[in-house]
């Protein structure tokens, strides 16, 4: 699933009163860094992480996009040494998910 670019922006707004609870640190990201995330993004649907100082092999970016991929998740948002993530849940009723906004249907130009 492809987020639009005012799924995204809604998705940042979210994330910006939430804590970080991933950190990227020094032993870099390995299984159980996978599975905490993973765990996480079930309960929360998002989550925000961070790439600690100590770390010299991934950058915020890197370590987004390889938690994604690891996750089945969506890069959000990446600003200096941290990141967001998002993920549909399926363990929680639909009204207590996070509703996305809906794309906006294309225009065929006759």
């Amino acid at each position: 699933m492809d987020l639009t670019s005012k799924q995204r922006a809604q998705l940042r707004g979210l994330a910006n009163t939430i804590d970080t609870i991933i950190q990227v640190g020094k032993d870099g990201i390995g299984e159980n860094l996978i599975k905490q995330a993973d765990e996480a993004l079930e309960a929360r649907e998002l989550i925000k992480g961070r790439v600690l100082d100590n770390n010299i092999e991934y950058d915020a970016r890197l370590a987004a996009e390889e938690l994604a991929k690891a996750t089945r998740s969506e890069v959000v948002q990446v600003i200096g040494s941290k990141f967001v993530l998002y993920r549909e849940t399926h363990s929680r009723p639909k009204d207590k998910r996070i509703q996305l906004v809906k794309p906006a249907k294309k225009k065929t130009v006759k």
